[in-house]
């Protein structure tokens, strides 16, 4: 099988399928734990898309690398993200890569690998979640940064704890641990880190088993609120996230 184009296009991104069509993604910064760059937060959309145009892929396997999926973030790359142009761009990556999740024509199953505080609603969007015992969840950079969380998180944990069990924890900055996580019912199935990617791989093998239009259909049924409220919290929550980010210069 010709390997597709896009699996060597994007540095921050490692693919691998097999041939049932079970696609393997999984994020990483120079071949370790993922950092949250402005380079990957502007090729995850990208990569997406891509991956949503290859009928080839059956079934999305979301996951990090090493024993986190993403704590750090690395900005050397600075956008000066307080200037409105700038924000503008970040505005429509963080909008498009929610939506190409929510969009995509494929159950997603993510093996969360460990500690999730950075874009954790990227893999709590996942059709199926299961989480290593070493995870555990928390909004960790916009109440340090000093900006509105309005980036998609606010809305995905409302829909998954409740109204007033995430405001508490946007709030506070809670640190959820996996078991606490599976109680609350944040991810799906809590199990020892070296199981994670398999049994994640071993539920995505037994959807791709199933016919290609059931599986490309069924996601889109079963996502249809999160789509709409995500289409609805993520334009107001970006703008606000932009606006306090514009008043950091101004902060004594």
């Amino acid at each position: 099988m010709e390997t597709p184009q896009y699996f060597e296009a994007f540095p921050d991104f490692a693919f691998e399928r097999t041939r049932s069509g079970v696609l393997t993604l999984r994020l990483h910064s120079a071949g370790g734990p993922a950092l949250l760059s402005s380079r990957l937060h502007r090729d995850f959309p990208r990569v997406l898309r891509q991956i949503a145009d290859d009928r080839a892929n059956k079934v999305l396997v979301l996951t990090g690398t090493g024993d986190h999926f993403m704590t750090e973030m690395d900005l050397t790359e600075d956008r000066q993200a307080f200037k409105p142009l700038n924000w503008d761009e970040i505005f429509w990556e963080g909008r498009q890569v929610l939506r190409a999740l929510v969009d995509l024509p494929m159950p997603i199953v993510a093996a969360i690998n460990g500690p999730a505080t950075i874009h954790s609603e990227w893999v709590l969007l996942g059709d199926i979640t299961i989480a290593a015992q070493t995870t555990h969840f928390q909004d960790l950079p916009h109440l340090s940064g000093e900006v509105v969380p309005g980036d998609g998180i606010h809305v995905v944990w409302e829909e998954i704890l409740g109204m007033n069990r995430a405001r508490y924890a946007a709030l506070t900055q809670q640190v959820i641990q996996a078991d606490e996580a599976l109680r609350l019912g944040m991810v799906n199935e809590v199990v020892p880190s070296s199981k994670v990617l398999p049994r994640a791989v071993e539920l995505a093998e037994a959807l791709a088993a199933r016919p290609s239009l059931l599986l490309r259909l069924t996601p889109l049924a079963l996502r249809q609120r999160l789509a709409k409220r995500l289409e609805e919290g993520t334009t107001l929550g970006l703008a606000l996230e932009g606006l306090s980010m514009a008043d950091k210069p101004y902060q004594n």
